[in-house]
């Protein structure tokens, strides 16, 4: 029988290779030397008669056969996973899911609904990890990520979740010097890693000749908390940033707001959507309705 003939660790090894599209992380992961994972790849390549990666001067890239391989492999290994942990009496095994999370959208949007999802999804273990918006899904080891943007990102299935305009934002005793928007050529103007938003915010407000020469942040919490702090005025995505405005943390100075973006779930092409990742997205999905 087939089955009897397929070299495991052979494919296990082809398996993390390939969602870490890196051997030296494959190699960590499984606890064996680099040598002893490329030598069990290559007894898979013999035993298939095909290439599963292109080697590269700086890494590897999978092959159109091993792309079509990997989410097959990927799918299997975890739906046997789940089953051995029910098997060996873990009573109410829970299927774990690894979502990468921008911070913004972590504390503004996730955090307070994730008892809703746990009622819903007591079988799945939901692991967050946040970022700053700059992420690698493979070499993290994610199975999702939420992040910020137009939604292309190479490689990745994106699914729109939330809509979030741009606006100004700054402390109270900042706002309060900010009677027209023409003021604002007199206050820092705080900036984050994405260039191009203050210049299309002012032009959608009619203000030409201003420039942002505030400091730069990597991350949309820091640059609330620097507005908040009376810094400068930030431009955030308004929705996240309900509590500090309830607060009276944060002001909207100007009813002026703009997309320049909205928050994506993400998830690699080659991998084949687990069950568990389906049903975080029906679930986010179903927020938005």
């Amino acid at each position: 029988m087939l089955r009897s003939q397929l070299p495991l660790a052979a494919l296990r090894a082809f398996e993390a290779a390939a969602r870490h599209q890196n051997f030296t992380r494959a190699a960590l992961e499984l606890c064996v030397s680099q040598a002893a994972l490329s030598h069990q790849i290559r007894v898979l390549e013999e035993r298939l008669a095909i290439r599963l990666f292109h080697r590269l001067p700086r890494g590897v890239a999978l092959t159109e056969e091993g792309a079509a391989l990997h989410p097959v492999l990927n799918e299997a290994f975890d739906r046997i996973a789940l089953a051995m942990a029910r098997v060996t009496g873990a009573h109410g095994a829970r299927e774990v899911l690894t979502v990468g999370v921008v911070g913004t959208f972590a504390t503004g949007w996730l955090l307070p609904r994730l008892a809703s999802f746990e009622a819903v999804h007591p079988d799945i273990e939901l692991r967050l990890q946040t970022h700053n918006n700059r992420i690698d899904l493979a070499g993290e080891g994610l199975d999702l990520a939420i992040r910020f943007g137009d939604g292309d990102w190479q490689g990745q299935e994106s699914t729109a979740i939330w809509d979030a305009p741009f606006a100004t934002l700054c402390a109270p005793v900042l706002a309060r010097r900010l009677t027209s928007v023409r003021d604002l050529a007199n206050v820092p103007l705080l900036r984050s890693y994405r260039t191009d938003e203050w210049p299309r915010w002012l032009q959608a407000a009619g203000m030409q000749g201003v420039e942002a020469r505030g400091p730069v942040f990597d991350s949309s919490l820091t640059l609330a908390a620097a507005a908040a702090g009376g810094t400068g005025v930030a431009l955030l995505p308004l929705c996240m940033f309900d509590q500090e405005l309830a607060e009276g943390r944060l002001q909207q100075p100007f009813p002026i707001t703009l997309e320049l973006g909205r928050y994506w779930l993400t998830r690699l092409r080659s991998r084949v959507e687990r069950d568990a990742s389906r049903r975080f997205r029906e679930w986010l999905q179903a927020q938005r309705a």
